[in-house]
């Protein structure tokens, strides 16, 4: 789309964005649909119970721009445990499920995550992924959005109008990076509700798992300046290099915990993750 045409689409999504008709966010219909998870540990993923090729039941892919191509997800092995597969080629999708957590009961985000290094021929990763994540694991929050000022209630409606299913009131998104040191925030040059975190950076252990633990809590205040509200979706995105080249992307189990038992620590660093 031309800067023209973006002009007139913003014009037009601008002069709706007061009615007040039509919900600005997806998160509004899991909340009224969905109870809260209960008990200390809400198991989000485990595919290292599955083997190859099972069902990924109840994730389910995430297209972000209609049209693109979308990233191959499946359930490979590897080292006998079973494990997320991502491939980008071009264009790129996620994964994802939607669910409802209350970040303040379970705040304690666990997964792992494995970037393989390049295959023979292929460009280095800080090559291919010098501007871009690696791996991309992202949380959607409910909110107010009466809260909201003009212009990002009109740029959460655009949303609705540009991409396959619009946002909900905020999503950070925890990433591996190769140049961008841990614990930076970006925010997204598209939308001031998606801002991005730095939790893995360079390629020191790339071909490894990589095991993290974040408090959500703590990570959503720093990246929002505000208190988090419920979760209502996690999801996992990899897709193709900064050069045009394959990226490919290994996610394993995932959930969230109490704080009981655990140190608050924001990264757990180490070869097996956090039980």
């Amino acid at each position: 789309m031309g800067r023209g045409g973006l002009l007139v689409l913003l014009t037009a999504v601008a002069g709706c964005a007061s009615t007040g008709d039509d919900p600005l966010v997806w998160s509004d219909d899991v909340v009224r649909s969905r109870e809260r998870e209960q008990g200390d540990v809400v198991e989000v993923a485990r595919f290292s119970t599955l083997r190859s090729d099972a069902a990924m039941v109840p994730w389910e892919p995430w297209q972000i721009v209609s049209g693109n191509t979308p990233t191959q997800y499946r359930i490979a092995e590897l080292e006998g445990e079973g494990a997320l597969e991502a491939v980008g080629r071009e264009g790129g999708s996620g994964m994802w499920r939607e669910l409802r957590v209350d970040p303040q009961r379970t705040p304690l985000l666990e997964w792992r995550w494995r970037v393989p290094p390049p295959a023979p021929g292929e460009p280095p990763l800080a090559v291919s992924s010098r501007k871009s994540p690696m791996a991309r694991l992202s949380l959607a929050f409910h909110g107010d959005t009466s809260k909201l000022d003009f212009e990002d209630r009109t740029k959460l409606r655009l949303a609705n109008v540009l991409t396959a299913h619009g946002l909900p009131y905020a999503t950070l998104i925890y990433v591996w990076m190769v140049g961008v040191p841990v614990d930076t925030v970006i925010h997204s040059p598209h939308t001031d509700r998606v801002r991005l975190l730095v939790v893995e950076s360079g390629t020191q252990r790339v071909g490894e798992w990589v095991s993290l633990r974040r408090n959500v809590v703590e990570d959503f205040r720093r990246a929002y300046g505000e208190a988090p509200g419920d979760i209502v979706g996690v999801g996992l995105m990899t897709d193709f290099g900064d050069d045009g080249s394959t990226r490919r992307t290994y996610y394993g189990d995932i959930s969230f915990r109490t704080l009981t038992g655990h140190s608050n620590c924001c990264t757990a660093r180490g070869g097996q993750a956090p039980r």
